[in-house]
């Protein structure tokens, strides 16, 4: 199927590209929640390994991400060229990124993991749970990052179906190889946590083949074309370029929340840390829709900037965040009443509630921040701008540390000052992305006017 999203209707567009992702990942969602449940049947300890090791697996999530932003613009810029050999120049040299990262990342683990363990001051049997839950996860790194990159090339052609059939395929599989794994079905031995670690890898294999089979049917790919691409280091240097922003951009996500766990327990208390990682799950479930609209941003932008065609990548920013704003609205209006009840889905501790709900309340006020600020990341990702979305990253996880101080310790406003200085840090985050994006889409259209 031939989508050039360069012409035709740009609400169909998003509609045929953002509800399949957003159903994607609910279903994703869903398979997190499924892998705590039944590590949870296995005690305290293997909840609190999986835990412990979630920060190093967000590095396998940062890679694959970073790669997989990437592919999607450069793949989505080569079909607004209509160039056919750039376009498949991208996809072998992601490839070949993709397998290196791939290969490195577990082969080199036993230099980094233990320290990164050690240093959580975890007990030792914790320890050596998380230990063997990551090793078997790090394992399928060359899997989580094809997929990412497969993925991203199709949403480059407007192609998001495949992608949410192997969510949800991964979901379904890991309610049957979960409990199979862990308990040692049939023939197989008991594996416990690991045998968690072990499903999931199994799953992202299926969905490499499954995704690479759907790649190779699309409209823009050609075998003999790719056999014939090259690695060539001015596109290695372009993908580089890219998804290192994008990564980085990520893994400061990781930082940014140990930075608020930290002022979090210095003026509340292990409570009120619990009730924000309980409050994130419900604002991340809240925030899905919008990360459908995040990737039709990108492909639309990549295809009509590789086009030329400034006109209509004003026009997919505009309405990537009318949709999303209209989204978060309605987002806030059903989650700011029902805070208490949504948090005791979760935990019944008063303590847990009550500051749950609070934090819930006052971060309504920011839901919408993050539909600006990602499709801005989204529009400059398209338009081969990656770079600020650094220096975004490291302005809204780093700067709290002042604000909360600040607002928390010398205004004396304690954990409220954390939750305040969330918004206050988001909505100038907005503020300064969309005076930079407007800026960098000013110069293309000048420099296209000329």
């Amino acid at each position: 199927m031939d989508t050039n999203l360069t012409k035709g209707s740009i609400n169909k567009h998003f509609k045929n590209i953002a509800i399949p992702a957003s159903i994607g990942f609910l279903f994703n969602t869903f398979y997190n929640v499924v892998d705590s449940l039944y590590a949870g049947r296995l005690g305290t300890e293997s909840l609190a390994a999986m835990a412990i090791s979630f920060p190093i697996f967000f590095l396998i999530i940062s890679v694959s991400s970073g790669l997989g932003n990437s592919s999607t613009a450069l793949s989505a810029i080569s079909i607004g060229k209509k160039d056919q050999g750039y376009f498949h120049d991208i996809m072998k040299n992601s490839i070949f990124i993709g397998i290196i990262f791939g290969l490195l990342i577990p082969i080199f683990s036993p230099l980094y993991l233990p320290f990164l363990f050690n240093i959580t001051g975890a007990n030792e049997s914790v320890l050596n749970i998380g230990m063997e839950y990551t090793y078997t996860i790090l394992i399928g790194s060359i899997f989580f990052i094809m997929n990412s990159i497969f993925a991203g090339i199709l949403g480059a052609q407007g192609i998001t179906k495949p992608f949410r059939n192997f969510l949800i395929l991964g979901f379904l599989l890991n309610l049957i190889l979960d409990p199979m794994l862990m308990y040692g079905w049939l023939v197989l031995p008991k594996m416990g946590v690991q045998g968690v670690a072990l499903a999931t890898v199994i799953i992202q294999f299926v969905g490499t083949i499954y995704l690479f089979i759907n790649l190779s049917k699309s409209f823009h790919f050609e075998m003999k074309i790719l056999k014939a691409a090259k690695l060539k280091i001015n596109q290695i240097k372009e993908i580089f370029g890219q998804s290192i922003p994008a990564t980085l951009n990520m893994a400061t996500i990781a930082l940014g929340v140990f930075i608020i766990n930290y002022f979090v327990l210095l003026y509340a208390g292990e409570d009120t840390v619990a009730a924000y990682g309980v409050s994130m799950r419900i604002e991340q479930i809240a925030l899905i829709p919008t990360i459908g609209l995040n990737i039709a941003v990108l492909s639309l932008i990549g295809q009509n900037f590789g086009a030329n065609n400034i006109e209509r990548i004003k026009e997919a920013r505009k309405k990537g965040i009318l949709y999303g704003v209209i989204i978060m609205l309605i987002g806030t209006v059903v989650i700011f009443p029902l805070a208490p009840y949504l948090i005791r889905i979760f935990d019944d501790n008063p303590v847990v509630v009550n500051a749950g709900t609070t934090y819930l309340r006052i971060e309504a006020i920011a839901f919408t921040t993050y539909v600006f600020l990602n499709i801005n990341v989204s529009t400059l990702q398209g338009i081969k701008k990656p770079r600020f979305a650094i220096v975004l990253g490291v302005y809204r996880q780093i700067l709290p540390i002042a604000i909360f101080y600040l607002l928390g310790t010398i205004f004396g406003f304690g954990i409220l000052g954390v939750w305040w200085g969330i918004v206050i840090v988001n909505w100038s985050a907005v503020f300064i992305s969309h005076i930079y994006t407007n800026k960098q889409i000013k110069k293309i259209e000048l420099a296209l006017s000329d």
